[in-house]
């Protein structure tokens, strides 16, 4: 298993935030995120869905944001806990992701 999908792993499974440098899109730079699912998306490119409390966005503010697991790096495990889904998740991935490899 890839280390990035292992600790992306281990945030959901305790639901702590992470934080780590976002290399894709516009704006490159630090994101911190409530991590909700690894799956891939109707791309077929294997993504992180989570929340985004803070940081870099070409879509601006906080919420819901899909990451490129491949352009993910340095990531950490924060203290920070986060309580549970937030609204609008899908635990099935919906009509946007499938073949889920680690979900809340």
């Amino acid at each position: 298993m890839n280390m990035s999908i292992e600790v992306v792993s281990v945030a959901i499974r305790t639901r702590r935030v992470i934080q780590f440098y976002y290399a894709s899109g516009t704006k490159p730079g630090v994101r911190i995120v409530e991590p909700h699912m690894i799956a891939y998306n109707q791309k077929n490119h294997l993504v992180m869905s989570g929340w985004l409390q803070m940081g870099v966005s070409s879509s601006g503010g906080h919420g819901w944001r899909e990451y490129l697991v491949a352009s993910m790096s340095e990531i950490v495990l924060l203290d920070e806990m986060f309580t549970g889904p937030r609204p609008g998740y899908q635990a099935d991935g919906g009509k946007k992701f499938h073949s889920i490899q680690c979900c809340i």
